[in-house]
């Protein structure tokens, strides 16, 4: 099986275990190529991959599921960072099923919602800014840290207006990261559906909402914060992924839709989503009794 290998080389144990893992490649399969997983941009021969692996941390297989979302080839994360939630294999999970991930055509995936995020200034019908999400889309309220004002609709229908210090939109995906922070639901990932969950609301009663994946969800931006000197921008913050930022103004359109293309993710059949959710993020644990 031909085999990409991209690689976070600012992890040092990243870098020490692509040596193993080079190994086991080119015993099983066909390396196509090594890369930095920070390299600009990937050779046309990536399109003939059949897999992909990414030695790194969530974040690396997060920026590498990102980049390499119109490649046909799934994607196989080694978790060499701390959590280890998006990237369900770790070294020597990887190393006891090798024979068997490198060698077998249809390995069992699971396909991530991505969404379209893009930004329009007033009344303008080409967008500013566009860039995907594959966790999350927020907009947070920056400095000079002010409460902003943000307007709803879903599919067309008017929806409500949000005073507070932002909103985020996640997939199901994305649902254990900045949204479980803020408060929203946890969905498992064969949930098709986004959470719409604002960031300290200042409202008793402005709950976290789950929608259909394939929904349409626009942001007009009423208030903003602006960067004291800047009479154009604000310090009010588009954010996608943590990775992918622009700052937008009031005024301004933010639009999600349900992006064309879907990243896989192989599975990791000898582990599950609730023991990840119990082992990693302490689900639901009890609380210790003395005595």
């Amino acid at each position: 099986m031909r085999t990409l290998l991209l690689v976070n080389t600012a992890k040092p144990n990243a870098v020490a275990a692509a040596v193993e893992v080079r190994t086991l490649i080119r015993q099983h399969a066909t390396l196509l190529a090594d890369l930095p997983a920070d390299s600009a941009t990937l050779p046309p021969i990536a399109r003939e991959a059949d897999l992909i692996v990414v030695l790194g941390g969530d974040g690396t297989l997060l920026s590498q599921c990102r980049r390499c979302i119109d490649l046909p080839a799934p994607l196989l994360g080694v978790n060499l960072g701390r959590l280890g939630f998006l990237a369900e294999f770790d070294l020597e999970a990887f190393k006891d099923q090798a024979a068997t991930l490198l060698t077998t055509k249809d390995l069992p995936t699971h396909p991530l919602t991505a969404l379209r995020v893009e930004v329009f200034t007033g009344r303008q019908k080409t967008p500013r800014f566009s860039d995907i999400a594959i966790n999350d889309a927020a907009i947070t309220a920056g400095p000079p840290f002010r409460m902003i004002a943000l307007s709803l609709s879903i599919d067309h229908q008017k929806g409500p207006t949000l005073l507070g210090d932002g909103v985020i939109v996640s997939t199901s995906l994305g649902s254990t990261a900045y949204n479980l922070s803020a408060g929203g639901p946890i969905l498992s990932p064969r949930v098709n559906a986004l959470a719409i969950t604002p960031i300290a609301a200042h409202s008793l009663s402005f709950r976290p909402v789950v929608v259909p994946a394939d929904s349409r969800i626009e942001i007009r931006v009423e208030r903003a914060n602006a960067v004291p000197g800047d009479g154009v921008g604000g310090g009010t913050t588009l954010v996608l992924d943590g990775q992918s930022t622009t700052t937008i103004a009031a005024g301004d359109r933010v639009l999600l839709t349900r992006h064309a293309l879907a990243v896989r993710l192989v599975q990791n059949t000898k582990s599950d989503y609730w023991a990840r959710l119990i082992s990693k993020l302490n689900w639901a644990t009890t609380p210790r009794l003395n005595g």
